[in-house]
């Protein structure tokens, strides 16, 4: 709305990103006018979607587990749970490159037994550690089983020694702990947060058994989070303005909020920021935060993708994840890409401080005889395509002491409210954490406008 005398109760969300789509969605079932604005000219954030040539192209793989909720709630609510399932069991394929012999193939899977035992049978199966190392890993995990992620003492030490006070050898380490920890925390062990390691493992590990169980987009990202989002927002009756650079977040005559995007100026009850922590801290007003330079305080971390097109189908299973090697994890996207000819597979690199600037041609280098080495049907193929994706602020990082310098929704400044990530969620910087800011933020806004509403999670209500 563009008049500051409209009647009614006027929210403006900055940010489409999946938690600005999210406040969006809730403050609209809320009863209040929406706008969203977004800056880029496409929904989604950094889990998008674009054409190279005739392939759709995901800029970087995205999975969630069965215990994200709330991703799945988001899922549910924009029509596109079927096109993201969940498998049935957990079951990931292991290849160690660097075994004796050539690569060898472990497997990290659970049965339907009650925790802890459904990991049991995988875990005594593991071939990739000794017999003392899966003792050791299964006594760690009942001590992390213990402890609560939200004690903050944890958010002040690092993973890493953590597992070295339990035993953990570095062969465990790089093994297991690192090969879950780096793909969800974007971080290995020595630089994430215990606090966050601990809700990572804790949740998706030893809360029930089904609770790591993977899912992922059968179909590129835009047509969740860009086509799919924009369809339920457009249906809830909230508008959407696309290429809409916000310039200024200023406070009007009573109460409300004056928001300055492109050449227009729209008047709000409630303004929900949902854009990353720098470009907040840009916006945000005087005396919003009581110290808003600790957004700055709160770095970022990279995650560098790595596409190649074979000439010829090199790996039968979905994905798998890889030790021994610079591979973390590959991915075929043959099918989700409209690939028609051939295979294309998608190595998803976190944690990629080191290499997020090397040029294409370095990378190439590095990562084609990695794969021929993991996968000897890829040894006869033909590369048509190779290219790179490079998010360089893909999420915040999740160092020790992060926990303190994420705020939470509510700011100093009544109708203002935070979203995103990087905010105070409890989770590490995931789908699952966006969509539960955006729970927040909307959940604040409606309480403080007085406007009955119940949140979505029972569990977190």
């Amino acid at each position: 709305m563009t008049g500051d005398d409209t009647p009614g109760r006027h929210a403006v969300v900055v940010g489409g990103g999946i938690a600005g789509v999210t406040a969006a969605l809730q403050l609209a079932e809320g009863g209040l006018e929406v706008t969203l604005l977004e800056g880029r000219p496409r929904l989604g954030g950094l889990a998008f979607s674009f054409r190279r040539g005739d392939l759709t192209v995901d800029n970087g793989q995205h999975v969630y587990l069965r215990c994200c909720t709330a991703y799945r709630w988001f899922l549910e609510r924009i029509d596109a749970a079927a096109l993201a399932p969940v498998q049935d069991r957990l079951d990931v394929h292991v290849l160690d490159a660097a075994a004796p012999g050539g690569p060898r193939l472990g497997r990290l899977r659970r049965t339907a037994l009650p925790v802890p035992l459904h990991l049991a049978g995988g875990l005594a199966a593991y071939p990739h550690l000794s017999l003392a190392e899966r003792v050791g890993v299964a006594r760690a995990a009942m001590a992390l089983g213990r402890l609560d992620p939200a004690d903050p003492a944890l958010d002040g030490i690092d993973f890493a020694t953590w597992l070295g006070r339990h035993g953990q050898s570095p062969r465990a380490v790089a093994a297991l702990w690192d090969l879950v920890g780096v793909a969800t925390l974007n971080a290995r062990a020595p630089h994430a947060s215990m606090g966050l390691a601990a809700m990572v493992f804790k949740t998706g590990l030893l809360s029930e058994p089904g609770a790591a169980d993977i899912g992922w987009a059968r179909v590129p990202l835009g047509e969740l989070h860009d086509t799919l989002a924009r369809k339920a927002l457009d249906a809830a009756g909230v508008r959407t303005e696309l290429s809409a650079r916000v310039r200024g977040i200023t406070r009007a005559g009573g109460g409300r909020w004056r928001v300055a995007a492109g050449g227009e100026t729209l008047y709000a009850d409630a303004v929900v920021l949902a854009v990353a922590q720098r470009e907040a801290h840009a916006l945000l007003p005087e005396g919003a935060l009581d110290d808003p330079d600790r957004l700055l305080d709160i770095g970022t971390a990279p995650i560098l993708n790595v596409h190649v097109l074979y000439d010829r189908k090199v790996l039968r299973r979905p994905f798998f994840a890889a030790l021994g090697t610079p591979v973390q994890w590959v991915f075929d996207r043959t099918h989700a890409s409209g690939c028609t000819e051939g295979q294309y597979l998608a190595l998803s690199q976190s944690a990629a401080k080191d290499e997020i600037d090397d040029p294409v041609a370095v990378l190439r280098e590095r990562y084609l005889p990695e794969v021929e080495r993991l996968l000897p049907a890829a040894r006869g193929a033909h590369v048509r395509d190779f290219f790179v994706t490079r998010e360089r602020t893909a999420t915040f990082a999740p160092a020790p002491g992060v926990g303190r310098l994420r705020p939470g929704a509510r700011t100093r400044a009544p109708g203002l409210y935070l979203a995103g990530a990087w905010t105070a969620t409890g989770w590490p910087a995931t789908m699952e954490g966006a969509v539960r800011s955006g729970f927040s933020a909307a959940g604040a806004a409606l309480s403080a406008l007085g406007r009955r509403h119940e949140h979505p999670l029972k569990e977190a209500a």
